[in-house]
């Protein structure tokens, strides 16, 4: 697979590669093609290498792998050290790209396989809300932790799940087929599974309070 084209001043969302259940290789290369810096995390840095990909930095505490065989394969590589077993590496990997300025990021291979992996991945959108705005993408759906107003044109019958991460209050939409007015959403005990577009259209969603993941699911 060629490598991602060079962006510059962080004009486009970084891309983080975890270590779940690849993706295709067309969503990839989608994604690698615009991305200003692709971090690898280390349990994954094998499978870039088989299939040529092209990073920037890889992170972790590279217990799976050393650095010398990264090298041989691939040079001006960063490697960042992230031993804090307190994190997850794709925390340490939202914190490393904090700390050097990105606003955005694109994440891939971050489910599927271990199920607490890919539950965890997706709750760590919530306490990032303020400083990354992340993007969790596989072959499935798109996932994002919505804003306390959310508008987006959809065409009708779009599969759009709401999950809480926990309690979420004064939940509202327009143009949802399962429509909620001032609702309460709480995992485990009322979700909004495999709610769709009525039609096509600006679908609005607003909560007063809690995290709601939105996924935007297609089979």
């Amino acid at each position: 697979m060629s490598s991602h084209h060079i962006v510059k001043d962080n004009q486009e969302p970084a891309l983080i590669i975890a270590n779940g259940a690849a993706c295709s290789d067309e969503l990839l290369g989608q994604l690698l093609e615009w991305s200003p810096v692709v971090v690898a995390l280390d349990g994954a840095i094998d499978r870039l290498l088989a299939k040529r990909i092209k990073v920037n930095v890889v992170l972790g505490d590279f217990d799976s792998i050393t650095q010398t065989l990264i090298a041989e394969n691939q040079t001006d590589l960063n490697f960042v050290s992230a031993p804090d077993q307190n994190k997850t590496d794709l925390e340490k990997a939202f914190d490393y790209l904090i700390a050097n300025g990105h606003p955005a990021v694109n994440v891939v291979w971050a489910t599927g396989r271990r199920a607490d992996h890919a539950f965890c991945n997706l709750s760590l959108l919530a306490p990032y809300r303020e400083s990354l705005k992340i993007t969790v993408y596989d072959d499935y759906s798109r996932v994002i932790l919505l804003p306390r107003n959310f508008e987006k044109w959809y065409p009708k019958n779009t599969v759009l799940s709401l999950v809480p991460l926990g309690l979420v209050n004064g939940i509202r939409t327009v143009n949802l087929l399962y429509p909620l007015n001032n609702e309460s959403l709480t995992l485990g005990y009322r979700n909004g599974n495999s709610n769709a577009a009525a039609d096509d259209g600006i679908v609005k969603i607003e909560h007063e309070s809690g995290d709601l993941l939105l996924m935007e699911c297609w089979d």
